[in-house]
C-alpha cells in the first residue's frame, strides 16, 4: 500500500520542467508586448503636447497666386497637405492653413529656420527663407504674403487668455495684395452685433485679440474701406465657439472682385 501511493520523481521533475517553460513563454511574450507598445507610443507622440520645451507654430498663406507649397522646419517637411491660395466660387481660400486643424505644429523652442517654397521646378516663386526665435510656451502665427514673385513673410506672437465667462477673443488682419499701389485701410463690421469691432486695420496690421461674444446669431463679418460704406468682402454663418481665439483676415487681390485671387475674408481658429 505504501509503495502504491508513492509519486514517481521522474514525473515530479518533468511537470516542473513544464511549468517553467511555461513561465518563461509568458515572460518572454509579455516582454514582446511591452516592447511594440512602447514603439507605437512613441511614434505616436514625436509631438510632444507638453508646450514647455516647445512652441506652437501657425503657417497662414495669404500670397496671391500660390500654389503647391510646403513649410519645413530645420530642414525638416512640416506639411502634410500642400498648401495653396486657389480662390474657389464654392469653398472659398480652402487650403490656406498649416494645421489645417488644431492650434499649431509643435516646435522646439529657440532659432529655428523656416523654409517655405513650391515644389514645381519650374515655379516662379522663390524660396522663403527666414529665422525665427521662439520662445517655450509660446504661441505664433506666421502670415505669408504679397505674390509668388515677391512673396514676404510677417510672424507674430499669439498673446493666448483663455475668458472666464463663454465669450471668445477676436483680432483682425489686412493682407490683400494691391500692386503698385498701397492696400487702403479697412474697417471691420460684426454682422451679429451690427457693429464696427475693429477701425483702420492697414496692410500688413495684424491686431491685438479684443473680447468678443460667442455664438451669436447671424454672426459674420464685413470688410470695408476705412471711414466709407465701400463693402470689399464678407464672410456669413461664423459660428464663434467659447474661450477659443480667432483670427479675421482679409485676403486675396484688394482689385479682384472674381476669379482665382478674388478678394476675401477668412477666419481661423488660433486656439
Amino acid at each position: 500500500m505504501v509503495l502504491s501511493t508513492l509519486i514517481n520523481p521522474t514525473k515530479i521533475i518533468t511537470m516542473k520542467q513544464l511549468i517553467n517553460t511555461k513561465k518563461l513563454f509568458y515572460i518572454l511574450l509579455l516582454g514582446v508586448m511591452a516592447t511594440s507598445c512602447a514603439k507605437t507610443f512613441d511614434e505616436k507622440t514625436i509631438l510632444n503636447a507638453d508646450l514647455s520645451n516647445n512652441s506652437s507654430v501657425q503657417v497662414f498663406l495669404t500670397t496671391v497666386g500660390a500654389n503647391r507649397n510646403y513649410m519645413h522646419v530645420d530642414g525638416k517637411l512640416v506639411t502634410g497637405a500642400v498648401l495653396n491660395t486657389v480662390f474657389s466660387t464654392l469653398t472659398g481660400y480652402s487650403a490656406s492653413l498649416f494645421p489645417a486643424t488644431g492650434i499649431g505644429h509643435f516646435v522646439p523652442a529657440g532659432l529655428r529656420s523656416f523654409l517655405l517654397r513650391d515644389t514645381l521646378s519650374t515655379t516662379t516663386q522663390p524660396q522663403l527663407n527666414f529665422a525665427q526665435n521662439l520662445e517655450a510656451g509660446a504661441y505664433y502665427t506666421t502670415f505669408a504674403y504679397d505674390t509668388i514673385t515677391a512673396v514676404k513673410q510677417k510672424t507674430v506672437r499669439n498673446t493666448i487668455s483663455i475668458p472666464a465667462d463663454n465669450s471668445c477673443r477676436i483680432r483682425f488682419a489686412n493682407f490683400a495684395y494691391n500692386g503698385n499701389a498701397l492696400t487702403p485701410a479697412v474697417d471691420v463690421i460684426s454682422l451679429g452685433k451690427n457693429e464696427i469691432v475693429a477701425t483702420n486695420v492697414r496692410y500688413t496690421d495684424v491686431t491685438e485679440f479684443i473680447v468678443h461674444p460667442s455664438l451669436l446669431s447671424g454672426e459674420g463679418f464685413q470688410i470695408r474701406e476705412t471711414g466709407t460704406s465701400n463693402v470689399l468682402a464678407i464672410t456669413t454663418s461664423t459660428s464663434l465657439v467659447p474661450k477659443r481665439s480667432y483670427t479675421i483676415v482679409y485676403r486675396g487681390s484688394h482689385r479682384a472682385t472674381s476669379g482665382t485671387s478674388t478678394r476675401a475674408v477668412n477666419v481661423f481658429v488660433n486656439y
